[in-house]
Formats: structure tokens, C-alpha cells, sequence
């Protein structure tokens, strides 16, 4: 009996869904200051950091590099970084950009929160669950 090699093929992978996502208004304002920066970014680097009376805060910076191990999503014409850390903590998360009489500020609408504090700076957040 002949030796049939089977050369396995490889398994074709679902898109990954994207661990955040931009509004419109959010992404033209990210494109709007990134445009207006005095250098060039690899992108808008999310993450969250403990502090705050409920425990957790999210961070927006300009990232000068891409660190290896960082979660790259591309949204409407925008590199987000997200940090290695913050990721489970953010699965679903999407970014707005909210403009009031009195401020204008970013905000996350996620998922995962479980509590914030009064003044909106700090949040509680459950890391998701993988099923």
C-alpha cells in the first residue's frame, strides 16, 4: 500500500472583531489633532490605568511607536494602539467625542463597565469574558 502525504491546509481564521472602535465624530477630531501635532505619531494609544475613586481611568495619548505586543486596529482612517493590559478591559469599547457648552472631551461607551464615579473620570471594569 502506498504512503499518501497529506500536506494539511491551513485553517482559514475569522476576522478578529476590533477591540475599539471610533465614532465618526470622534475619529474626525483624533485626525483633526494628529494633523495639527508638531510631529508625526504612529497613532492614538488607549489604555487604562488604576486610579480614580472607582478604581480605573482610561488613558489617550499620542504614541510616537507601535510597541510590539500592542493590539493594532486601524478605524475610519485612525491607527489605535491599544496597551497589551487594557485590552480584555476594552473589547467592545467605542470611542466618541462629545461637545457640550461648557467642554468637549472623548468618551468610552463600554461594555465591560460595571460603575463610575459622579463626575465621570473614573470607572469600574470587568475584564470580558472569552467564551
Amino acid at each position: 500500500m502506498a504512503n499518501l502525504e497529506v500536506t494539511p491546509q491551513p485553517r482559514q481564521r475569522r476576522p478578529r472583531p476590533k477591540v475599539v472602535t471610533l465614532t465618526e465624530r470622534a475619529a474626525e477630531r483624533v485626525r483633526e489633532i494628529m494633523g495639527k501635532a508638531d510631529k508625526p505619531y504612529a497613532g492614538l494609544r488607549v489604555g487604562v490605568k488604576n486610579g480614580g475613586c472607582a478604581g480605573q481611568e482610561y488613558v489617550l495619548e499620542y504614541a510616537e511607536t507601535a510597541d510590539p505586543m500592542d493590539e493594532v486596529v486601524e478605524d475610519k482612517g485612525v491607527t489605535i494602539l491599544v496597551e497589551p493590559k487594557a485590552v480584555l478591559f476594552l473589547i467592545g469599547s467605542e470611542i466618541d467625542y462629545e461637545v457640550s457648552k461648557l467642554s468637549a472631551k472623548f468618551v468610552f461607551h463600554n461594555p465591560n463597565e460595571t460603575d463610575a464615579c459622579g463626575c465621570g473620570e473614573s470607572v469600574t471594569i470587568q475584564p470580558a469574558k472569552l467564551d
